[in-house]
């Protein structure tokens, strides 16, 4: 008692006679730097109640505005999904895409909230941790090899652009109307190149840096990218007979351009997975959490809500408008449609470059969380070490190339990937961490908000099998009506 009297007796004219709590401290914008002195100045005197502080991530005040929490959330949620899109809409029809897309992101928003609500209770601010908290070091190490897994597959996806799209770009600067058999239009060497002489000498690096700033470039292109999607609607007729040359692989009818309401076929598996593939950016909420100013739940879920709607509505009219452009006849990956419409088009040989820049250089910046997982499982107990950090970062790009060589179409990276481990981001650990972490004292197990949490993983565990189960049937289908994969 003598220790606390005099710990407040030295604070009383900074702090008015009181440590801040935690509600206080969230409202302050300008008294950080204050509190910080205060709370070193009582160190030696509160050494107890100065640690315990300290460990709460929402007694920090962070300095990031609202808008720029969205936008770094947006970037967050925008990835290479959005070039699925177009595909998953002309395996579905309009209407029940729509449903789709309302439904993954009013799933996404909740499973937002559960992360919170657990990240309030403990004050912890990184998805691993949330695993170690409610489940121990296994609960750690099925976080972190989730979204190591989920990495992996938006670094393939990336690569999988590069290779698509970085021998038609080469072919446009040429002025070639054919492929021909040179080694610069092999995409699979072209990824080779790419990931030896630009990404691997940025991911050796030993932090982000300016890496971190990608994230503002993708999202440029991409809006760019839907600009173009929007304006190359008006300018590109149905059917595409008159826009094509006579060299054409695709089969344009006049009936292929009919809208489809509703539908459901073969591929109508990969719709859902490509979905929640576009929609994952669980990870990255609670650091984002951690630096918003005067951070609160409802604050940050408020920042949750306007990114993810922001991304619907792009998501939305990226579909729409390269459905309505292709109907039928649009591919996978949709940039590589419009190769069959004009080769030589400028504005979407500017698209893909733009594109093909933003997937280039975030390669390095995903790969960091994954190594940095690696480190955490593996060697937590050890000093940094140079071979072994360049060693980690030479086995994964090999790892990404040999996928991306190996398969030949960028539907199954994002329907495998959006039925594995996007809804294990999105569904079942974020449910399965509130029922641990939330104590039962507060919400009884039988409560109505863990009943709902409850389901909220079944959804997910049931949507991950289907999915699965969906595509395997497909491959196994197609493989024996072509005698090959897809």
């Amino acid at each position: 008692m003598e220790l606390q009297k005099m710990g407040e007796e030295m604070g009383t004219e900074k702090l008015n006679g009181t440590i801040p709590d935690n509600n206080k401290a969230a409202g302050l914008e300008d008294g950080y730097e204050e509190e910080e002195r205060a709370l070193t100045e009582q160190e030696e005197f509160l050494p107890h109640i100065a640690s315990k502080k300290l460990n709460q991530f929402t007694d920090f005040e962070g300095k990031t505005t609202f808008g720029m929490s969205v936008f770094n959330l947006s970037n967050a949620i925008m990835g290479s999904g959005i070039l699925g899109l177009a595909y998953a809409m002309k395996n579905t029809g309009i209407v029940l895409f729509l449903v789709l897309l309302i439904c993954i992101a009013l799933l996404s928003s909740y499973s937002i909230h559960l992360l919170l609500k657990c990240a309030g209770v403990v004050g912890i601010r990184a998805y691993e941790q949330l695993g170690f908290r409610a489940f121990g070091h296994g609960g750690k190490v099925v976080a972190a090899v989730i979204i190591s897994i989920h990495n992996i597959g938006a670094m393939s996806s990336y690569l999988f652009i590069v290779k698509s799209e970085l021998p038609l770009v080469i072919q446009t600067f040429l002025g070639l109307t054919e492929n021909n058999s040179e080694w610069y239009m092999n995409g699979n060497v072209l990824i080779i190149v790419v990931s030896v002489c630009v990404i691997l000498p940025l991911a050796l690096m030993k932090h982000l840096g300016y890496l971190g700033y990608t994230s503002g470039l993708s999202l440029t292109c991409m809006v760019f990218f839907l600009i173009s999607v929007i304006y190359k609607k008006f300018q590109i007729a149905c059917p595409l007979n008159s826009t094509m040359d006579n060299n054409s692989t695709m089969d344009l009818k006049d009936e292929s351009c009919t809208v489809e309401i509703f539908t459901i076929n073969s591929q109508t598996a990969y719709a859902i997975p490509i979905l929640a593939f576009a929609f994952v950016c669980h990870p990255e909420v609670l650091p984002i959490y951690t630096e918003l100013r005067r951070a609160s739940k409802r604050r940050m879920q408020n920042v949750a809500n306007v990114s993810i709607l922001a991304m619907f509505c792009m998501y939305l009219l990226t579909a729409v408008f390269g459905y309505l452009t292709f109907y039928e006849n649009v591919e996978a990956e949709m940039l590589h449609t419009y190769i069959n419409v004009d080769p030589l088009d400028k504005l979407i040989l500017c698209v893909r470059l733009a594109v093909l820049l933003a997937v280039t250089l975030t390669v390095p910046v995903v790969l960091f969380p994954i190594r940095r997982a690696i480190h955490q499982l593996l060697f937590h107990k050890k000093d940094f070490s140079w071979p072994r950090h360049v060693t980690i970062a030479c086995c994964l790009l090999v790892t990404v190339n040999l996928l991306v060589i190996f398969v030949p179409n960028i539907k199954d990276i994002f329907g495998v990937i959006g039925a594995t481990s996007a809804p294990s981001l999105i569904f079942i650990l974020p449910s399965v961490f509130y029922i641990r972490i939330v104590p039962n004292e507060k919400e009884p197990l039988l409560s109505r908000s863990k009943i709902q949490a409850a389901c909220f993983a079944a959804l997910g565990f049931i949507f991950m099998v289907m999915s699965l189960s969906f595509i395997i049937v497909d491959w196994v289908t197609t493989g024996k009506s072509s005698g090959v994969g897809h």
